[in-house]
């Protein structure tokens, strides 16, 4: 049974990123009262203190760990605010998590634990990493993206159906309360493809390098990433770029009974918005 949304307030974290930037738009699109939950807004993982205030009074929450979910204290952290907003009466939660990275199930499990009616959405890697976040740059400016996934073949998916989803699983009662989503895009492709995807879009001559983890890791520490980010961050590449990953979800298409956005249409978007326009 659908839920009224007429009068339903859904908290999201993380809400200026990739995921919960589109969760706030589709929750919007379907008439819920959003409240955004970021540093920006008073939320910080981090802070206890913070958390009851923009919890206080919600029907659900959106949980998106910043980072990686598979971070050192992100268990902690995930399993704390659950157990903070069960506390106080928002019971309905929806944690994103990784398709196929085995760290992500501490805060999978931790998030069970906390009596919370919960919901896991498992994605794959998504599209908008092209575009938006710490590749986007390199690829704009110097036209190569390096990067540790060798010819490893991923099924990328549109973020917009990340919020999609989130938001049905939110708004369908207790349809998807205590189940495990996983969801990815129509198609594998290896990253060289995703990049020339992009190329031919943008009709720019772009390329893909790829290095090992490691080597991708030396490279964020000289961009100034802390070296304990980047060690949980090169565990997860050599984790979930080994090809275990190379299979499509049906998740989108079981919750909104639709396909999945391609690539190309997500490539096509970014291109004539002038993403990688120098």
């Amino acid at each position: 049974m659908t839920q009224n949304t007429a009068d339903m307030t859904v908290v999201v974290t993380g809400a200026s990123g990739r995921t919960g930037s589109r969760v706030v738009q589709s929750a919007q699109a379907a008439g819920l009262t959003v409240r955004a939950a970021s540093r920006a807004q008073g939320f910080d993982w981090q802070d206890r203190s913070t958390w009851a205030g923009v919890l206080r009074g919600a029907d659900a929450a959106y949980l998106v760990y910043p980072s990686d979910i598979g971070a050192p204290g992100a268990a902690e952290a995930v399993g704390a605010v659950a157990r903070e907003a069960v506390g106080i009466g928002v019971r309905r939660l929806v944690l994103l998590s990784s398709r196929g990275q085995d760290r992500a199930r501490d805060a999978e499990e931790a998030l069970h634990a906390s009596g919370a009616d919960w919901t896991v959405v498992r994605a794959s890697w998504f599209a908008q990493n092209f575009s938006e976040g710490p590749l986007v740059e390199e690829l704009r400016l110097s036209g190569e993206l390096v990067f540790p996934a060798g010819e490893v073949r991923e099924p990328f998916v549109d973020v917009r159906d990340i919020g999609d989803v989130v938001v049905a699983a939110l708004t369908s009662g207790d349809r998807y309360a205590g189940a495990t989503l996983s969801v990815s895009g129509p198609r594998l492709l290896t990253f060289g493809d995703a990049v020339a995807e992009i190329a031919k879009a943008t009709g720019r001559e772009l390329t893909y390098r790829a290095v090992s983890a490691r080597e991708y890791g030396e490279r964020l520490v000289g961009f100034g990433v802390p070296e304990r980010e980047v060690g949980a961050l090169v565990e997860a590449f050599e984790q979930l770029l080994d090809g275990h990953n190379a299979y499509l979800s049906d998740g989108v298409r079981e919750v909104l009974g639709r396909e999945p956005r391609e690539f190309g249409e997500f490539a096509r978007e970014a291109a004539a918005a002038g993403t990688w326009k120098v």
